[in-house]
């Protein structure tokens, strides 16, 4: 079991995250579309995973709008939360972002990439991480960030 810091506090999180060098686990994922993806998807293209708790917080909407502005055009950018798709859909209508979010409210995701927080004022949401898969959806980067309520870094995410 992995633990990170909440304004200072250690929280639990479920499970471990995928390993670089591994396939990436699959997913089912709600588009603000109510469009349920699958890894499969967006196969043959590399994937930047910005896995954050919730659009509503500062930290959160500064990375989605971070990804959007810096991100290699070689790669899709996902932002996952557990956020509900409309949620996602206002967010990005509000800030005027064309950006590809996802919601895994109804799916295993959380536990399946090992971001679950188990305890704590965000129980049951996800951790902060990026993981970054290459085409074949083999993982070639990962940040579980230490403190959920800072970003991660750009820089390393965007060169892996």
């Amino acid at each position: 079991m992995t633990t990170v810091n909440f304004k200072g506090n250690p929280v639990k999180i479920a499970g471990n995250l995928p390993k670089v060098g591994t396939k990436a686990p699959d997913f089912e994922l709600v588009s603000q579309n109510l469009e349920r993806l699958h890894l499969e998807h967006f196969a043959g293209k590399k994937l930047l995973l910005n896995i954050f708790p919730s659009m509503d917080t500062d930290v959160c909407a500064k990375s989605v709008r971070t990804f959007a502005e810096k991100m290699n055009p070689d790669f899709i950018v996902l932002n996952i939360s557990l956020d509900l798709p409309f949620a996602a859909k206002r967010f990005c209508s509000a800030n005027a972002l064309n950006a590809q979010t996802l919601s895994a409210y109804a799916s295993t995701f959380a536990d399946d990439y090992g971001v679950r927080i188990l305890e704590g004022p965000l129980k049951g949401l996800c951790a902060r991480a990026v993981i970054v898969l290459d085409a074949d959806h083999k993982v070639a980067y990962v940040e579980l960030v230490p403190e959920i309520t800072q970003e991660p870094d750009y820089d390393a995410c965007l060169k892996a």
